[in-house]
């Protein structure tokens, strides 16, 4: 863990003053920004493995700063939130945020999430950094996905997907017009048990809008409505 560096981008200064305690004594080492402009500066000179980010921010909004750094960044982003932004939270995981934590919350609460997307993080890194040399190629149709090499394209294109949107696409693919439920999903990405699916839901419309031409009309990743979602054969 004290390998681990975390941003703490939060403009309330108890909050982030609070959640930097909290953080260091675990072990990790603990970088402040007060606003989203701060937070990206931060990101670009330093190694960054996670990142906790407030919505409501002068300057640069968290929202903003979540779009901005997934063109460039793949580490997990945990959203911090009032319980009145709701809209704000699934616009967040939208945005490619990988989970939300809301106001207020627990030392306890807070270092579980954290921990949880490291550990996440770390076995991304992992199969990243060891790629096996004959590559896992899952193919449907004109969409394409190496699990080695971590990489989607779309007839060609490459489509750029956070940690959590790969692993649930490549569950997906691996089993082609196999139907899995969003508890099912939840249990084999997150290695825990299912207790919020609504997150799947959103990390689900947020591949569609990377991969479908039309997402109102999917040709690739399907709902079964009251059972689940499937990768269309072919």
């Amino acid at each position: 863990m004290q390998n681990y560096h975390i941003l703490v981008c939060e403009d309330e200064i108890e909050i982030g003053n609070a959640v930097e305690i909290y953080l260091k004594n675990q072990g990790y080492r603990v970088f402040r920004a007060y606003n989203g402009q701060q937070g990206l500066e931060i990101i670009r000179s330093q190694t960054i493995h996670l990142a906790l980010v407030d919505l409501m921010m002068p300057v640069m909004d968290g929202l903003t700063m979540i779009m901005q750094l997934r063109q460039e960044y793949d580490f997990p982003v945990i959203v911090l939130s009032a319980k009145s932004e709701d809209m704000d939270k699934i616009t967040g995981l939208n945005m490619g945020a990988d989970d939300y934590i809301t106001k207020p919350f627990t030392p306890m609460e807070l270092l579980a999430r954290v921990n949880s997307q490291l550990r996440r993080y770390a076995k991304f890194l992992t199969l990243k950094e060891n790629q096996e040399t004959s590559d896992q190629i899952y193919t449907v149709g004109g969409l394409e996905l190496n699990a080695d090499t971590r990489e989607v394209t779309l007839d060609g294109t490459p489509v750029r997907m956070t940690p959590i949107e790969f692993k649930i696409l490549q569950l997906l693919m691996k089993n082609p017009g196999r139907v899995f439920s969003a508890e099912e999903i939840y249990e084999r990405v997150w290695n825990e048990e299912a207790i919020a699916t609504d997150t799947v839901m959103v990390h689900i419309r947020n591949i569609r809008e990377k991969i479908e031409i039309d997402p109102r009309n999917p040709r690739y990743l399907k709902v079964v409505w009251g059972v689940g979602y499937k990768i269309e054969k072919g």
